[in-house]
């Protein structure tokens, strides 16, 4: 090697001034795929999980040494694959300290998200179905310390009440028509599914705490959000269960939001007011040509605070605002 060769070796020219030194809000690698091994409810699953990590690129610094990530990666992940199985929001804590300590930012953020397989029973012939589920880690570390979420995303269908409103006001109109008492025809109306058009639901849950969070909760308060959850293996029986179901509690996509935001504040009392949660719905349309979302973000002192006033408290403690209180 001649010595051109080795002084450009030697050279770091990530840490050397940039053309533009402006600093960077997130720098880094996504995409990465890997095999974890997590535990939750008392068992451990070697699954399938991307990875993403950023840090904070301070205006005296060309670049980040991206190739060393993924060297990173493998020493981190092989301590909990190998050894002990952690929570995937520990585990993306454990990155994120790792990524600040042996690349010397100032700031690294880590999300993990994990391809989770539940074990389930369908709600009317019982059988056993598996669903698949994302499990999410998120974590922020600095040299003055962290702070770590764990997520979930789940699938579920909500039946839209505007449209049964619509349809319920017609077929009163037809009933009453056809010589039906007026006392009758609502009695029809409450006994009886109404049409409506049908839309997938997508929910999103996070909660940002160092108090113990089950993720399998979270997927139920999300499921219990919607208007029904679904399911991949349904009999007759149990098709009949779910359209019933969905069709008697009619929700908006903001419902959802609402729902799941309340679900986890009452299973979760013991959540302090600096903790953080954060929920999004998105619904695909079936007879409009787009989608719908909804999501709301904050800490549990802000929620907790709009709950008792009934009215809006602003600003609203976004998600890297919270992680960048570590």
């Amino acid at each position: 090697m001649d010595d051109a060769s080795s002084r450009l070796l030697d050279h770091d020219l990530q840490a050397s001034l940039p053309e533009v030194q402006l600093g960077l809000s997130r720098a880094g690698v996504m995409g990465v795929s890997k095999a974890i091994r997590i535990r939750y409810g008392g068992s451990e699953k070697l699954i399938s999980a991307e990875i993403e990590c950023t840090v904070d690129l301070d205006p005296g610094q060309k670049g980040v040494h991206m190739s060393r990530f993924p060297e990173l990666f493998e020493e981190a992940i092989d301590e909990v694959v190998i050894g002990e199985a952690f929570l995937v929001e520990v585990l993306a804590e454990h990155i994120a300290a790792h990524i600040v300590e042996r690349q010397r930012a100032l700031r690294a953020e880590v999300r993990i998200a994990a391809r989770y397989p539940l074990e389930r029973t369908t709600p009317v012939t019982r059988l056993p179905t598996q669903e698949m589920v994302s499990l999410i880690g998120i974590a922020a570390a600095s040299t003055s310390g962290s702070r770590r979420l764990v997520g979930v995303e789940a699938a579920g269908i909500n039946a839209c009440p505007c449209a049964q409103g619509l349809v319920r006001g017609r077929a009163g109109e037809r009933l009453l028509e056809a010589g039906f008492d007026g006392n009758d025809v609502d009695r029809i109306l409450e006994l009886v599914p109404l049409a409506t058009h049908n839309q997938r639901g997508r929910g999103t849950l996070y909660v940002g705490t160092r108090s113990p969070v089950n993720a399998e909760q979270l997927v139920e308060i999300v499921e219990g959000s919607m208007s029904a959850p679904v399911y991949e293996l349904l009999k007759r029986p149990d098709e009949l269960f779910v359209v019933e179901h969905a069709h008697l509690q009619p929700r908006f996509v903001e419902d959802s939001v609402r729902l799941a935001l309340k679900g986890v504040l009452d299973a979760y009392r013991q959540l302090d007011d600096a903790d953080f949660v954060y929920s999004r719905q998105v619904n695909l349309e079936t007879i409009h040509t787009h989608d719908v979302l909804a999501e709301r973000f904050g800490t549990v002192g802000e929620l907790r605070g709009e709950l008792q006033q009934r009215s809006a408290l602003r600003p609203h403690t976004a998600l890297r605002e919270w992680l960048a209180g570590a």
